[in-house]
């Protein structure tokens, strides 16, 4: 029964009238049993209310309850992570194009030279989020190519909360700003909400989910209502989405610390560049002018010096080999390197841009007064430098779903737009050759969607924490990855990782902590074992040693007809010691002394991807062989009314990455009256 205290236990029984008064303190049954504050089930039980109820007000006592933080003097955390970034871009770490903002950044932190991604968006995002391997939380492909295998379903799953999630049961307030890229394509505009980014641990988001979209007409969400874009930014000038998503980070930093100045923050500030399309204003690109007239060989030759000249490779590391099927500067036309150059010069002036709204944001926590109290990890890239680009573009989805064009064709177009100065503006959706990824990614081999080499995964990282990280200059060499973040600011902040989380048991972590890096450079390397797969191109890492295959298809060829064909078991592998051989420039698969290792390292990566639901090898590439299995929806007619958009639904992952963009095929339209839409 209700009365009589013996619903739960623990009440005190009065005299009078049958009056039953309980103790609200007591905790009784009917609010459920506490379980302690040690974070193991979350949420917390709530706090027992204060005071007494008895029958009237006048015997009743009223006191809200006291209820201690979860966590006392919690740090600020921001983290930082740019898109389709080289390793050898920033000039922070020897690159050719400016990033004060990161040099800034560095010098009052540490940096790692051994921190890995998946090699792709989604992935690198799912694993950074939970702390667990990309595949292990069905994001072993970006969320519009999601099958229904466990490792590729695009959907996190309730039993691998985010670190968000984790982190609001702690108190914290929570945000995201910019590229969203992990809501199945089925949520979108409609639900179920619980999948994007309010469902997944951000009290706020804002930004666009999708996997790239223009810089000047994107398409926005604020929470899960889609937006119209901005006319300027807020401060009058021309609109453009990096400066808009560092005004509303700031200003979001603003209000929470003017409302609740005790609370600490969670900001997630991701904006979506350097994807392509590169835009940038002239303003920006023409402080390259000429820069790069050297091309990219040249390029990456005077990178890696650079980076041996400050310390921060290794000075027996050996620069990569340009990879077939990417010309040599020198073969091109005068008419085809001025072109190829202008891509990279608007190019640059993206990323430095992008760098100096991320100084702006950085800035804003200085001028808080919280920079003392505020962790800061800058992740530079999701993943490698991408070769998506091809052979350089002005049209980057034409590149990238099969439509070949010239050079001789894309300079007649420019033509008719005012020549090169329109590459970077509203008129073109440009992006740059191939072989400026590889050079980016000095001085290593390979470009986004290449998982099996440093030059896909590997990217530079800064922890800053003023009040707890002292600025060292010397490079962190051990070896580590994005799901090692989560499990990082766990240990940072004194929490263990939940075991249930809103009634969900929790998956074990994959990551391991680096705290143990930040007072010791040369600390012994305690991450052991990770393997790498993006689309069939895997590997395994395990004690220094790497061993991998470059699997079925190349980021910078057009069309990949042999994918059918396909026979994973028949894969070349090959063996590498990374400790002494950083780029990977010596494979030592053929060394009879090696070839037990190369067998037990083979057998160790399949065992990962058992554990991982990996399998089937490859399994990321199944829609783009069957593309009648593409997550879609199965209307065939829509009744839109005023104020809806058409999108014309995922009818390939392309036009839902670039359904943003109303020059994409899926055309996007405003209905002013009600209107009926077949298929």
């Amino acid at each position: 029964g209700r009365g009589g205290g013996g619903a739960g236990g623990g009440g005190e029984e009065v005299a009078g009238m049958g009056d039953v008064i309980r103790t609200m303190g007591s905790n009784g049954g009917a609010r459920g049993g506490r379980s302690g504050r040690d974070g193991r089930v979350l949420p917390f039980p709530p706090a027992p209310p204060g005071g007494t109820v008895g029958y009237t007000m006048s015997s009743s006592t009223h006191r809200w309850p006291e209820e201690e933080p979860p966590l006392k003097e919690a740090p600020n955390i921001l983290i930082v992570m740019f898109d389709d970034a080289g390793f050898g871009q920033p000039s922070a770490f020897g690159g050719g194009i400016a990033t004060p903002s990161l040099e800034k950044l560095k010098a009052t932190g540490i940096s790692y030279n051994a921190f890995h991604t998946t090699a792709m968006c989604s992935p690198t995002r799912a694993s950074l989020l939970t702390g667990r391997n990309h595949h292990a939380v069905g994001s072993g492909q970006i969320a519009e190519l999601a099958n229904a295998w466990d490792g590729y379903t695009g959907v996190i799953p309730k039993t691998a909360a985010t670190l968000p999630e984790v982190l609001r049961h702690y108190g914290y307030a929570t945000a995201a700003f910019g590229k969203d890229h992990n809501t199945p394509v089925d949520s979108l505009g409609s639900g179920p909400f619980d999948r994007t980014p309010t469902g997944r641990g951000f009290d706020h988001f804002y930004g666009f989910m999708a996997g790239e979209t223009s810089q000047y007409e994107p398409l926005l969400w604020e929470g899960n209502v889609q937006i119209p874009t901005p006319a300027a930014v807020e401060g009058g000038g021309a609109y453009h989405l990096t400066e808009d998503l560092a005004d509303k980070a700031i200003g979001w930093m603003r209000r929470t610390k003017a409302l609740h100045p005790s609370r600490p923050f969670f900001v997630w500030w991701t904006p979506g560049a350097v994807h392509g399309p590169h835009h940038v204003s002239a303003r920006w690109a023409d402080r390259y002018k000429g820069a790069f007239s050297g091309g990219w060989d040249a390029y990456q030759k005077e990178t890696v010096a650079r980076q041996k000249a400050m310390g921060w490779l290794p000075e027996e590391v050996e620069p990569s080999a340009r990879p077939e099927g990417l010309p040599a500067w020198e073969s091109l036309s005068k008419q085809e390197r001025a072109f190829q150059e202008r891509l990279m010069e608007v190019y640059a002036g993206f990323l430095e841009h992008t760098d100096y709204q991320m100084g702006r944001v950085v800035g804003e926590v200085e001028a808080l007064g919280l920079r003392n109290d505020t962790l800061i990890i800058d992740i530079f890239s999701d993943n490698g430098a991408s070769a998506e680009g091809m052979g350089g573009t002005v049209a980057e989805l034409n590149a990238q779903n099969g439509f070949t064009s010239t050079v001789d064709e894309q300079l007649r177009v420019l033509g008719g737009l005012g020549g090169l100065a329109a590459i970077g503006g509203a008129k073109t959706d440009n992006m740059y050759h191939a072989a400026w990824a590889w050079a980016g990614g000095a001085p290593f081999r390979f470009t986004k969607l290449v998982a099996s080499d440093w030059g896909g995964t590997r990217t530079p990282m800064v922890v800053s924490w003023p009040g707890r990280v002292t600025p060292d200059r010397t490079p962190r060499r051990q070896f580590h990855h994005v799901n090692d973040v989560a499990p990082t600011v766990y240990e940072l902040l004194g929490i263990s990782p939940p075991e249930v989380v809103d009634g969900h048991a929790q998956d074990p972590i994959d990551g391991v902590s680096f705290v143990y890096t930040f007072d010791d450079a040369g600390a012994a390397e305690r991450k052991e074992t990770q393997y790498f797969d993006i689309m069939g191109s895997r590997g395994v890492y395990h004690k220094g040693w790497l061993a991998s295959t470059f699997g079925p298809r190349a980021p910078w060829e057009m069309g990949a007809p042999e994918l059918a064909a396909w026979d994973p078991t028949q894969d070349a592998w090959q063996l590498y010691d990374t400790r002494p051989d950083y780029s990977l420039a010596r494979d030592l698969s053929g060394q009879p002394a090696h070839a037990g290792r190369l067998g037990a390292m083979r057998a160790l990566a399949d065992a990962e991807f058992r554990a991982n639901k990996v399998l089937p090898v490859g399994g990321g590439l199944y829609v783009l062989l069957h593309p009648a299995e593409v997550k879609r929806t199965s209307n065939t007619q829509w009744r839109l009314f005023p104020g809806m958009v058409y999108t014309g639904g995922p009818r390939s992952h392309r036009d839902h990455s670039r359904s943003d963009h109303p020059r994409s095929p899926a055309i996007t339209r405003n209905y002013p009256r009600s209107r009926e839409i077949t298929r």
